[in-house]
Parts: C-alpha cells; sequence; structure tokens
C-alpha cells in the first residue's frame, strides 16, 4: 500500500513538473483535458498495482530487476495516456512534450523513491520484532531451518521458539536451546504453549514424511493459527484455505482458515485508518461532555482501560469511557452465579449494579442510571477507535476476550483469535442480546472469519449504525 501511495505521488509530480517545465507556473488542474488525462494515467497505475500485482516482491528486487519494472510501468502509464487522448479525439490540445516528459521525470522519480523507501523498510524490518513465528521440527533439521531464516533478513519474522517432535530423551540429555532459540515443547504440550503464548504463525519443517504428526497439525488447524507446511500434505480436516507459498527460501504448504490477498488487506486496513481516526476525533469531543458527568457521578478516571486479548493471542490495552463503577472488577466475582452465559467464557447480566447509577428498585423494576445511558448507546466503544487508529483492532472484527475468559478457551475456541478484534461483528449484529451460548459465539465468530469481505465488512457497520440508532445495543 505505500509503494502504491508513493507511486501515484511521484506521478502527480512529475505531471506537475512537465506542465510547469512546458507552460509556466499555473495550475495545470483547471486545464479540463490536462486533468482528465491524470485522472486515467492515475487509474492505469492503480489497475498496474492490483490486477498486475506489480508491487509483488518488490523488497527482495535488486537495481536491475527494480530498473526493469519501473520502466515498464512507466511505458505502460504513457501510453495509457497517449492512447486515451487519441479516444478522447483531444491530442492536438495536449502538449507532447507535457507527456513523455512526464514519463521520463515519473521514471526517475519513481526508482529513487522506491529504492529509498526500501531503504528506509529494510532498515526499520531489522530493528522491529516482526511476526511471531514458531518452528515445529525434529533435533536434526531444526537447526539448518533456523539458520536458513536467520540468513534472510528481509523476511519479517521473530522465531519464538522450537517445539521439537522427537520425544525428549529420559535422561534430560534434550538441549535447551538450538541455534540460539530456545526449545519451549514437545508435542505433548505444544497445543497448551501455543494456546497461551503470543504466536502468528507456525512451521513446521521435518526431514522425514513420518516425523510429521497429523494430531498435531490437528491441534494447530483447531485453533485457527496459521500453518506452513515445508513440504506437500493433503491433511486438511477442517476444510481450511490451502495454498503453496515461499516462506524463507523454502516452498511451503500453508493452511489458514482464510486466505486473503495483500491488497483486500491494505484496504482493510485503509479502512480502519480513516474511521479510526474519525472516531478518535468524535472520541475528544464526547470527553468533554461525558468527561465531567461520569466523574460527578462517580468520582475517578472518566476512560476505562483493560487488557484484552488480540490477534494470535497478542495482549494489548484496549480503551473505553467508563460506565461502571470504580470496583467493577471486584464485584463481578460477587455476581459469577447470575451470569447469563452458564459456562463463564462471557459475562452478561440482565440487571448489572457495576453500572454508573443502576439500581433495583423495591418493586423489583430497574433504574437505569448514566452508565446505562453510555451503553445503550454504544458511548463507551468509540475510544475504542483510538485501538483501531493504533493498530490493535479493526472497525469490524471479533469480540476481544479477557485475560481470565482466554485463559478458559479449549482449542477450537482459539480461532477466533484469528484476526484482529473489532468494535463490532457478526455476532454483535446477529442479536448480541439474545445470544448467551459462548459456542454459538465461536461459531458466528468462525463463519466471519471464513465468509470474510469488504462488503460484509460495510455491511455490518450499518447493521451496527441500524441497531444503535435503535437503542438495541444493550451488553
Amino acid at each position: 500500500m505505500d509503494f502504491i501511495l508513493l507511486d501515484l505521488l511521484c506521478l502527480h509530480l512529475a505531471f506537475l513538473a512537465a506542465y510547469i517545465i512546458r507552460h509556466g507556473f499555473c495550475n495545470p488542474y483547471d486545464d479540463k483535458i490536462y486533468l482528465s488525462m491524470l485522472f486515467c494515467v492515475t487509474l492505469v497505475n492503480l489497475v498496474l498495482a492490483t490486477a498486475a500485482n506489480s508491487y509483488k516482491s518488490v523488497l527482495r528486487r535488486g537495481i536491475h530487476s527494480e530498473i526493469i519494472a519501473t520502466l515498464r510501468q512507466d511505458v505502460i502509464v504513457v501510453t495509457g495516456a497517449v492512447v486515451y487522448l487519441f479516444a478522447i479525439q483531444e491530442s492536438s490540445s495536449v502538449s507532447r512534450i507535457v507527456v513523455f516528459l512526464m514519463g521520463g521525470l515519473y521514471a526517475v522519480i519513481s526508482y529513487l523513491t522506491r529504492t529509498a523507501w526500501k531503504a528506509f523498510l529494510r532498515k526499520r524490518l531489522a530493528s522491529t520484532v516482526g511476526r511471531s513465528l514458531l518452528l515445529v521440527s525434529t533435533l536434526d533439521k531444526a537447526e539448518s531451518v533456523v539458520r536458513q531464516i536467520k540468513s534472510r533478513p528481509m523476511e519479517p519474522y521473530r522465531i519464538k521458539g522450537i517445539i521439537l517432535l522427537d520425544k525428549f530423551h529420559p535422561s534430560g540429555d534434550e538441549p535447551d536451546t538450538i541455534a540460539g532459540i530456545p526449545v519451549v515443547a514437545d508435542p505433548d504440550r505444544a497445543a497448551e504453549y501455543i494456546c497461551r503464548e503470543w504466536v502468528d504463525e507456525i512451521l513446521f519443517s521435518a526431514a522425514r514424511l513420518e516425523d510429521y504428526s497429523g494430531e498435531l497439525l490437528n491441534q494447530f488447524m483447531e485453533m485457527g493459527v496459521t500453518v506452513h507446511l515445508a513440504m506437500p500434505d493433503s491433511f486438511n480436516p477442517y476444510g481450511q484455505k490451502q495454498y503453496s507459498n515461499r516462506l524463507c527460501g523454502m516452498d511451503v504448504l500453508t493452511s489458514s482458515i482464510r486466505w486473503v490477498d495483500g491488497f483486500t488487506v491494505a484496504v482493510k486496513r485503509g479502512m480502519d485508518i480513516i474511521i479510526g481516526f474519525t472516531g478518535s476525533i468524535v472520541t475528544l469531543l464526547l470527553a468533554v461532555v461525558l468527561g465531567p458527568v461520569i466523574y460527578f457521578n462517580s468520582p475517578g478516571p472518566v476512560f476505562f482501560t483493560q487488557v484484552r486479548v488480540g490477534k494470535n493471542g497478542k495482549k494489548f490495552k484496549m480503551y473505553k469511557f467508563r460506565s461502571m463503577y470504580l470496583d467493577a472488577e471486584e464485584r463481578k466475582k460477587e455476581l459469577l452465579e447470575e451470569n447469563n452465559v452458564k459456562d463463564g467464557m462471557m459475562f452478561k447480566l440482565d440487571y448489572d449494579p457495576r453500572i454508573i447509577g443502576c439500581k433495583r428498585m423495591p418493586d423489583g423494576t430497574m433504574k437505569k442510571g448514566i452508565g446505562n445511558f453510555i451503553r445503550d448507546w454504544s458511548l463507551d466503544e468509540f475510544p475504542q477507535f483510538i485501538n483501531v487508529l493504533i493498530g490493535d483492532m479493526s472497525v469490524v472484527g471479533t469480540r476481544p476476550p479477557t485475560v481470565d475468559e482466554w485463559e478458559k478457551y479449549e482449542l477450537h475456541h482459539r480461532q477466533r483469535l484469528a484476526i484482529k478484534p473489532g468494535i463490532t461483528g457478526l455476532w454483535q449484529v446477529s442479536g448480541r442480546s439474545n445470544i448467551t451460548d459462548f459456542e454459538e459465539v465461536v461459531k458466528l465468530d468462525a463463519q466471519y472469519i471464513a465468509d470474510w469481505s469488504i462488503g460484509r465488512d460495510i455491511m455490518i457497520i450499518l447493521q451496527t449504525v441500524k441497531a444503535v440508532v435503535k437503542r438495541d445495543g444493550a451488553k
């Protein structure tokens, strides 16, 4: 996405410079013919980026490959401009000097910008943690795989640890580390380790076919974690998406609950940034109004923060407007028997005395307070747009569990964590007030992940707005 935006900026700079060189310092955007031509070449550029995938493996390109790729894109863009002008029969109204000078400048500016941006990304990538990769291998294979991964610093992976498929020797002679990477578990403890730790992806690589454990792969897939197999394997009992892939120079067969191309991921992130920024501005405005009201009714912090479990088990701080009394978490223990979700995987009450101003009247009816108003209108959720903006959450996703809920998860529950948690989601707009069976929540979340699309996200957002307007937002 970064390279697309940078190339579009380079294209517009090249056009602007070419126009000024030919016509002097005047506004080229006032000329409708030039403006329409610019719109056309911008569209051609976007088509190349998406349909032709012209930025594939851009970080791995050398000098020669980058020059060829840049010139190819430049020729197609200029050709598109010429064809467009002839098609609308306005070629005589546009200076050929502007068109071809724009092409030459675009090639130079684009190449220099790409080169500089790649250098910046490489430097940043070398200093960042990267994606958490767990290696599952055998003692005779693990070291060579670790060294191969380490030899490719451009790959965005940090090896979290190694699970040895070899049964640990009774004498305790098993290694603590292999090539500097800790051995964290054996096959019997692998599932528990992954269920409780931050693991983004798993690489399954062994020297022999018989070393691959179908039971272990079954557990990984049940948890919804992305698995890379370093050899072909037809094992896929859960119908997950499988595709051939390259990982650190190795051919692997990747299984994932949902595969999405990079451009679609970039579009979703772009939506999150736009909506997250807008929501953060609204949050600041709401804080001016709600802050004094919350403090007057329950002195203390206006914002409530809580550690939640996000994508692939990564913990983060989630922000909300405080709608409950300060001792709400302590009082929760006293109310566990009244929980509508009997398995304890979530916490829901019809009447919650922890909410600011919420009281049970002598006749048994409930008197709502300011906390109920904040929650019924989902105003408490607005600070989560800050989480969306910084990347911990998405606008649409799965509900992020609390740590105590997460610690009760069984293997198949973990698939809810295969994507970023969201402010809203499929189960919320499917009648969240009536769903008290956590297995139904997991089922809806898995359905959302498997069938995800940008269009579906938009529909869920619209349904959420409709539900809030109708005040159908009880927690």
